[in-house]
């Protein structure tokens, strides 16, 4: 079989991967909730209608296909039953940019290499683009002692709403991962996952364009990806879309203690993804990945990734590994883009670096 399934097919993320693989020629199979809305998304794609999890994964093990494409969140709950029905006879790929998803995939390393299939997590741009810098700073060089990973994407929006996928992902935590409540930042430390205060270390980046944004301290997957890419003990990941004001960070501690309370948490989930969102141009040009390495003999580099806009990354990266894996470019067990293909994937997907 080389049938390639896009699970959220009508989502932005389905129909922008669907349209790389035609690029590619690939020709995906559209799977989702609603008959019209697939119809309407699919251009002449074939496509499949499962209305849940379940009926999904139930497709997956009687149909069989090469590869599955995960765009549906909250990956904490989609990924590890997908990824199941998968390991006996397809890859897996996923969209997940939260720490417990992406640790939850990798920790499947063992029984995805002893199948003989791979799955790569976080084929997105946040885990992508900053894991390529590290990647590529890093290499032929020893394990490094310190590194800063920075994500600053450039995204445009349309109107609509947040959605329940979007908000269980803000408001559920780091469900299961080590180091620290289910609520509070993470960084790595001494080689080991710690307590982190979210938005903490916030910096001033000044852009290669010569345009600044600040970054803070954000326990994403790319946290995970650097310190995987790099071996450093003392690793944090910040991101442009972090909290990072005075106010801001003082009121967060407050905030985030009273979604430990379920019923506090699951009204704001509610009522989170009903909030209208706007229509706004992208912010700036291009989007950024950039990485600070530093080694026990004191010396540093320091690395940027450019790429267009996030969210159209966000589907040649996909793309591009979907095409790599059906050709047999892939090797068993679990994996982040760049920790399976190396830095070349990012400029394959149009990227350039500028390293010092």
């Amino acid at each position: 079989m080389t049938d390639v399934w896009i699970l959220g097919g009508t989502g932005r993320s389905g129909r922008a991967i669907a349209a790389e693989l035609r690029r590619r020629g690939i020709e995906p199979v559209l799977v989702g909730r609603d008959a019209e809305r697939l119809e309407a998304a699919a251009g002449g794609l074939p496509t499949m209608v499962a209305g849940s999890v379940r009926e999904t994964v139930a497709a997956i093990r009687r149909e069989r296909p090469a590869v599955v494409v995960n765009t549906v969140g909250p990956f904490i709950e989609t990924a590890l039953p997908l990824l199941d029905a998968c390991l006996p006879t397809g890859h897996y790929l996923d969209l997940a940019n939260d720490l417990a998803s992406v640790s939850a995939v990798l920790g499947r390393h063992g029984e995805l290499t002893a199948a003989g299939r791979t799955a790569v997590t976080g084929a997105g741009f946040g885990v992508t683009a900053t894991e390529s810098v590290v990647v590529k700073l890093c290499q032929g060089r020893p394990t490094p002692r310190r590194v800063r990973v920075d994500m600053v994407p450039s995204l445009a929006t349309g109107d609509g709403v947040v959605g329940d996928a979007l908000a269980a992902t803000i408001v559920e935590g780091i469900p299961g991962v080590e180091g620290g409540g289910r609520f509070q930042g993470r960084r790595y430390r001494d080689g080991r996952l710690a307590p982190a205060r979210l938005g903490s270390d916030p910096m001033k980046l000044v852009l290669p364009d010569g345009s600044t944004v600040t970054t803070a301290g954000m326990p994403l997957g790319e946290l995970m990806a650097a310190q995987r890419a790099s071996g450093a003990a003392d690793v944090l990941a910040a991101s442009s879309e972090a909290p990072s004001s005075p106010v801001m960070r003082a009121v967060l501690p407050v905030a985030t203690a009273l979604l430990a309370i379920g019923p506090v948490r699951a009204l704001l989930r509610r009522r989170l993804a009903t909030v209208a969102t706007r229509a706004r141009p992208k912010p700036r040009e291009h989007s950024w990945g950039h990485a600070v390495v530093e080694w026990p003999d004191g010396s540093i580099r320091e690395g940027w990734l450019r790429v267009g806009e996030a969210q159209s990354w966000t589907a040649t990266v996909p793309a591009e590994v979907v095409r790599r894996l059906l050709d047999g470019q892939g090797k068993p067990g679990a994996y982040t883009p760049a920790a399976l293909f190396g830095s070349p994937l990012a400029e394959a997907c149009g990227g350039a670096y500028q390293v010092q």
